[in-house]
């Protein structure tokens, strides 16, 4: 009877909130705007969009998660219905927002229909935020239904698993934890000391300058990340003006660690000590845990000194040294908010991702023709999704490849072009995929206030922003007459 309050309660809620949605678009932009967006949201129902999205929806959210069973554990149904179904459903909101937003203008230019606007007392830059706006508001409505099932899903799903396995989703997964990694140490002058040694001997000053110090580098890394046999290393974490609010909360120390030589052994006992030294409040945890894999160990509350620092030490029980990694070897988890307010935060995010799409559609809608806006717009994503391979021609300054024999790029006018490009290209792209939600979500990570914020300034702001602007400026170029006259 809970669950179906629950959803008698949200759906009460809806119907109050696209109700309230009319009256305050026409405080915010005006009644003509509102006009347009009203048509857009109309326009969904003509292409039949709307039902057809409800029922891939429904299929995604409610019918998938039932035919694929779990494991049993915490982490294999937060994967199913957090990682899988929310994945699936973005996507599917991702391309019908693409294809729409290319359609509801293109088609309307091409048909003409748009004429019937624009000759009426209404500038072009509202008819195209009235059809953003009205694309918005469908990604908001099907979006905050998407987000209700797959919240109804894990709350029911998490009720049938056993005691131990709800402590782990209670504890680790269905909250938002922030974290505070080890710092990273600064080298630079003991590796230059280091260089500076060895290049006193006259077969090593022989040898190629950059290589020399790129294995003194390793090397001294190296030094930084070993751990012998029955040895221990210790960080000092500063939380800062954190310590008051993590003080009486529930942490957990993530560690990865490598084994420094050959070996068969695939369990590797440790010991974690956190906690102020000498301190009755110092806990001590002894484990065994696999090696080249995260780790999450809980370790209580209330572990911090005066300060507000962690002290936090981790000692080598086995027979083989190990190897800590410097950027991901130990970080410690707190926790921060609830799984609710998290999920909120994770997707205002994934709908300010639909809004830069809806943007991306209507600007190449603005002068091009439907299908070639929506090959354009979906080339445009694919390109944003395989970043990696920019990452490689801007980081070998070259799109031919580099001469392994020399080591430098081979040069070409093409490259003169297309590595700039690149390099733009993925300034821009960087600023939207700085932000991972889903996978926030799927670890019990926090998706804070503050990187709320950021991609709301990032993404809604800026790249959606110069989008339109971009989209409204082709609009006005945009020769209507023209068009009417070739149909």
């Amino acid at each position: 009877m809970e669950f179906l309050d629950k959803i008698r309660r949200f759906f009460r809620w809806q119907a109050s909130f696209y109700g309230f949605i009319p009256w305050l678009s026409r405080k915010i932009f005006g009644a003509r705007i509102t006009a347009v967006a009203a048509v857009t949201l109309q326009a969904t129902y003509r292409f039949r969009l709307f039902p057809a999205l409800l029922v891939f929806l429904l299929l995604t959210v409610v019918v998938l998660p039932l035919i694929i069973k779990d494991d049993g554990t915490a982490r294999g149904l937060t994967q199913i219905l957090l990682t899988y179904t929310l994945g699936i459903s973005v996507s599917l909101l991702g391309f019908s927002t693409l294809w729409l937003a290319c359609g509801v203008l293109a088609r309307d230019i091409e048909d003409c229909t748009i004429q019937t606007l624009a000759v009426k007392p209404i500038a072009r830059w509202e008819i195209w935020i009235g059809k953003w706006l009205g694309i918005l508001a469908l990604n908001a409505s099907l979006l905050s239904f998407t987000g209700f099932c797959v919240y109804a899903s894990v709350l029911y799903r998490a009720a049938k698993l056993p005691d131990e396995q709800k402590q782990v989703l209670k504890n680790q997964i269905l909250v938002g934890r922030g974290s505070i990694k080890a710092p990273i140490p600064d080298l630079t002058k003991e590796i230059e000391q280091t260089l500076q040694e060895r290049l006193k001997e006259p077969s090593i000053a022989a040898m190629d300058r950059a290589f020399v110090k790129q294995q003194v580098e390793e090397m001294v890394k190296g030094r930084e990340q070993y751990v012998p046999p029955l040895m221990g290393k210790r960080w000092d974490l500063d939380f800062g003006a954190l310590k008051n609010l993590v003080k009486d909360r529930q942490m957990q120390v993530r560690l990865k660690f490598n084994k420094g030589a050959l070996s068969q052994i695939t369990s590797f006992p440790i010991m974690l000590q956190v906690g102020p030294p000498g301190d009755p409040r110092m806990i001590r945890v002894e484990t065994a845990v696999a090696d080249d894999s995260f780790h999450e160990i809980p370790v209580g509350t209330d572990l911090l000194d005066d300060q507000g620092r962690l002290n936090v030490e981790f000692y080598n029980m086995s027979p083989i040294p190990l190897m800590i990694p410097l950027d991901e070897g130990i970080e410690v988890l707190y926790y921060e908010t609830g799984f609710g307010v998290n999920f909120c935060r994770g997707l205002i995010i994934v709908f300010l991702w639909l809004a830069l799409l809806a943007a991306l559609g209507l600007a190449a809608a603005s002068y091009l023709s439907f299908p070639v806006a929506a090959f354009l717009s979906l080339a445009m994503l694919v390109v944003a999704l395989s970043s990696g391979i920019m990452e490689s021609v801007v980081r070998e300054g070259t799109v031919t490849g580099v001469n392994h024999e020399t080591g430098q790029a081979a040069g070409s006018l093409v490259d003169l072009v297309i590595v700039p490009m690149f390099r733009l290209m993925l300034q821009g792209i960087k600023l939207v995929k700085e932000f991972s939600p889903i996978d926030s979500l799927s670890s019990g990570r926090s998706v804070s206030w503050w990187q709320l914020l950021r991609a709301f300034g990032q993404i809604g702001v800026l790249v959606t922003g110069m989008l339109s602007l971009i989209g409204i400026g082709l609009f006005y170029r945009r020769e209507l007459a023209s068009v009417q006259q070739t149909s």
